[in-house]
């Protein structure tokens, strides 16, 4: 009697379509895909546009822990534990595709399919480690150096495509919050990038590669503007 192979599962097809325990949800900017204290009890996959992942502390103070692209999974947190809670707030930066997988099926699919899990895994690590990379931005580099960083995390320079990108709309309070400075340094830091030709911008903010320089090879026209003046620093 003839043998017939299981099909192999596709991950990618499984991610793309609503299913047993999934469905494809569609949110506006600025719309919640969950917020800090709700229920964890679902996974989110985002097929399209771009969001952002913040808290907020007891006195009310928000801070972004990071962006998030498409292919990016968030809400992982309901892996952890029955009845646990959110412990962030996910926003839509751009108008986002995503698919909501149920706490029961992603926990199916992952010990069923390797190939799932193996993918997963690779999301949240890569995640993680560019989590590490902003913290060590945060602590080491001047909120200048920060922001021509993040803007080019948005372009996805590093990645294939156009040398120059635009980058999906977001406020100066936003970028403020992600590089922990004032919305009013952050104003001043990108007319400095226009007057230097590193970005334009005209309703969408276009980076150019030449950016590139201020972040890898620390080469700025001019003094830094953070650094105090010599009238500052001199010792009597």
């Amino acid at each position: 009697m003839a043998e017939f192979d299981e099909p192999r599962f596709d991950a990618a097809a499984f991610l793309a379509s609503a299913g047993l325990g999934r469905r494809v949800i569609q949110l506006e900017p600025k719309q919640a895909f969950f917020s800090q204290g709700d229920s964890a009890d679902s996974v989110f996959y985002l097929q399209k546009g771009r969001a952002k992942l913040t808290v907020v502390s007891p006195e009310g103070k928000e801070a972004t822990i990071t962006l998030l692209a498409t292919g990016d999974f968030v809400g992982e947190e309901a892996l952890a534990a029955m009845g646990g809670i959110r412990l962030a707030t996910a926003t839509a930066i751009t108008a986002c595709n995503a698919l909501r997988i149920s706490r029961d099926e992603m926990i199916h699919v992952m010990h069923v399919e390797h190939s799932f899990s193996d993918l997963f895994l690779k999301v949240m690590l890569e995640r993680s480690m560019r989590i590490q990379a902003d913290l060590v931005d945060q602590l080491f580099n001047s909120s200048e150096k920060r922001l021509a960083r993040i803007l080019l995390l948005m372009a996805d320079f590093g990645k294939p495509g156009e040398p120059e990108q635009y980058i999906p709309k977001i406020s100066q309070e936003t970028l403020a919050e992600m590089i922990g400075t004032t919305r009013s340094r952050v104003s001043f830091f990108m007319n400095r990038f226009r007057k230097l030709g590193f970005i334009e911008y005209n309703g969408r903010i276009k980076v150019h590669k030449s950016l590139l320089n201020v972040v890898l090879l620390d080469r700025f026209p001019g003094l830094d503007s953070e650094r105090p003046s010599s009238s500052a620093t001199r010792q009597t």
